[in-house]
């Protein structure tokens, strides 16, 4: 088994700057376990702490059980990708490939079925004797995560592998790292990047960093369907959560809130006979609204429409300071510019949220 534990994990740097506290994670083995959050909010100092690469300044790092605080880098079975290729440029792809366990001095038939082996998991067999300067950037990309498969680690540890690739080699590259860990289910793999949609469909389960520590984890679908914070629901989701302020007008297993703007929401969220008055923001995912002709939840002018094919976005106006509503809507609707819509939710679809904590988590 290869198991990570992380107990009270911190990191600072020059003993007054504090980048990371009280990290507690527990990573099963086989999971891809992806690190999300805004920039500077210390993913990639994570990912390099599990390496080795950056010192552990407080807590705990176990791997399958040992305390692996003082381990060299080398000795921990961990493999990693970098957001750079960092191929050797005068190396074939399979002398790329090779060179870790040449230094390893491992015999060359064991070499050439490992390198074998990786190329055609990969699909790099035919590339073999090219240099890095014939690939694309998804190639090399490729190449150095083959590269890591060679050396057979416990934990593959990847570093926003994919932000130097354009888009349309990013959706494929990602496909392919999927299927990757398809191959190998008994691999435990640690994922960081910035971008949520290869978060929602890669990971097993998402740790979402912010202010020096663990906001929630969670699968993906738990995270987009019951964050447990503002910070979360906004984080996660694209475009992010609209947040509507209002005060709690009737409790129970169901609630009903008066927005500011006028309008009212029914939420599955049960409150207390206590929580009568209290003040909520109301947030509502912009694909979860629907158009309707009364008992709005919100309505307002339309500012800007964004027609992307499957869907169309509405951008409301908003107050001096406030940020605007989004709506989005399916299929293609034309000449909404200017109008005054009337939306509305399902009551399962509309998150209460207090003081920024979820009403679910309190």
């Amino acid at each position: 088994m290869t198991d990570l534990k992380l107990t009270n994990v911190g990191k600072t740097y020059g003993g007054a700057v504090e980048v990371l506290k009280d990290i507690n994670l527990d990573i099963k083995q086989g999971e891809l376990i992806v690190f999300v959050g805004p920039s500077g909010c210390g993913k990639s100092t994570l990912l390099r702490m599990i390496a080795g690469l950056e010192k552990i300044t407080s807590g705990e790092l176990e791997i399958d059980g040992m305390l692996v605080n003082d381990v060299p880098p080398a000795q921990r079975g961990i493999a990693m990708v970098f957001q750079s290729y960092a191929l050797y440029p005068h190396m074939t792809v399979r002398e790329n490939m090779s060179f870790a366990l040449k230094l390893a001095g491992k015999a060359q038939g064991e070499i050439d079925e490992a390198v074998n082996r990786a190329a055609k998991m990969l699909q790099l067999d035919q590339y073999l004797d090219r240099l890095p300067k014939a690939l694309s950037g998804g190639q090399r990309q490729r190449v150095a995560i083959g590269r890591s498969i060679v050396r057979d680690p416990k934990v593959y540890l990847f570093d926003e592998p994919l932000s130097n690739l354009d888009a349309a080699l990013r959706v494929a590259t990602r496909i392919e790292i999927a299927q990757l860990k398809e191959q190998m289910p008994d691999r435990t793999m640690i994922y960081v990047t910035h971008d949520q949609v290869e978060a929602m469909t890669l990971a097993s389960r998402i740790v979402v960093l912010a202010n020096k520590g663990v906001a929630q984890v969670g699968s993906p679908l738990e995270l987009y369907e019951r964050p447990n914070s503002e910070f979360v629901a906004q984080f996660i989701g694209s475009p992010a959560m609209n947040l509507l302020p209002g005060e709690v007008i009737e409790t129970g297993e169901q609630t009903r809130v008066k927005l500011a703007g006028g309008g009212e929401a029914v939420s599955h969220y049960p409150t207390q006979a206590s929580d009568l008055g209290l003040k909520v923001n109301v947030g509502v995912r912009p694909e979860d609204f629907e158009t309707c002709e009364s008992d709005e939840l919100f309505a307002g002018e339309v500012n800007i429409t964004e027609a992307l094919g499957e869907v169309t976005l509405l951008y409301f106006k908003a107050d001096e300071g406030q940020e605007p509503s989004i709506a989005k809507l399916p299929g293609i609707h034309k000449g909404m510019r200017g109008q005054t819509v009337k939306l509305t939710a399902p009551a399962d679809k509309v998150h209460l949220f207090a003081n920024g904590t979820s009403l679910l988590y309190r």
